[in-house]
């Protein structure tokens, strides 16, 4: 058997590594104007062998008004959360939500920042049920594990006082995950402030996908276009941003299914940068 892929998997072999008991799923359906919808898509039918994570409660700790509205949780309650899902640095998890990894992508980014292989599934729920494959209404009943030992993520994080001293920096890079008229402050739909960090440039998160298959671009044609984005800077000197720290993993996704090395994520994003008047804002209306 291959071995498991660290980014994205094909409905196939994430059917064989389910039917075998090699793998766990972990369903992160989820609505920002419903934030309860995604669980009850669950309890209505999910893959085999998954268990259901909420952005809010399980992928996030509580905002403060100044942290972002999806701040990360610290790794002692990730850790908690991993051991009571039954996973284990040694158990290979299948993300998906419902179509385009948005969501699969920020338990992905934690999932790997944890030391555990895992990877999204490609196309999400519709996919898997427009191929046909089982699904079940039945809740998971993971056997609870011991706590893996985490002192800190093992994947690189920026925090606004690094973003702040990279403004100075051209040998760092901004990248911003939010649509496009997001960016440029034209239309802001949920934060209270319009525009983008200053220096930053844009890449919709939805560029990472076929638009008619929601499916991931192959690893070459996504290398290709972080690599024109990115021009002299390594992958490592990029910073990764967008509203509350969500969208933005899925481009770190993107560049790891490219095989580009990780940059760092803002997770406090847009929502934690504008919540602070003196931090400063750029808009560049079409």
């Amino acid at each position: 058997m291959s071995l498991f892929p660290a980014t994205v998997i094909d409905n196939a072999t994430a059917y064989r590594w389910l039917n075998e008991g090699n793998a766990v799923a972990i369903d992160c359906r989820f609505d920002l104007a419903n934030p309860e919808l995604g669980e009850a898509a669950y309890r209505t039918a999910h893959l085999p062998r998954a268990r259901y994570w909420h952005l809010e409660r399980d992928l996030s700790a509580p905002p403060s008004g100044r942290n972002g509205r999806h701040p990360l949780p610290s790794p002692e309650s990730f850790v908690a959360l991993l051991a009571a899902s039954g996973i284990t640095r040694q158990t290979p998890v299948i993300v998906y939500d419902a179509a385009d990894g948005l969501m699969a992508s920020r338990a992905w980014w934690m999932l790997r920042a944890c030391g555990i292989s895992a990877a999204v599934l490609d196309g999400g729920w519709r996919a898997w049920c427009e191929a046909g494959l089982p699904s079940t209404a039945e809740p998971a009943t993971p056997v609870p594990t011991a706590p893996i030992t985490l002192d800190d993520w093992h994947l690189p994080v920026a925090t606004a006082q690094t973003v702040r001293a990279a403004l100075d920096d051209p040998g760092v890079l901004l990248i911003d995950a939010r649509a496009p008229e997001r960016y440029r402050g034209e239309h802001e739909p949920i934060d209270p402030v319009a525009g983008h960090i200053p220096g930053a440039v844009n890449r919709f998160y939805r560029e990472n996908l076929d638009p008619e298959t929601e499916r991931f671009l192959p690893p070459e044609r996504l290398r290709a276009a972080f690599a024109a984005l990115l021009g002299a800077i390594p992958p490592q000197q990029t910073i990764h941003y967008c509203g509350s720290g969500v969208t933005a993993c899925h481009n770190l996704l993107a560049m790891a299914h490219a095989g580009m090395p990780f940059g760092q994520l803002y997770a406090g994003s847009w929502s934690e940068w504008c919540a602070d008047p003196s931090r400063p804002v750029a808009r560049t209306p079409s």
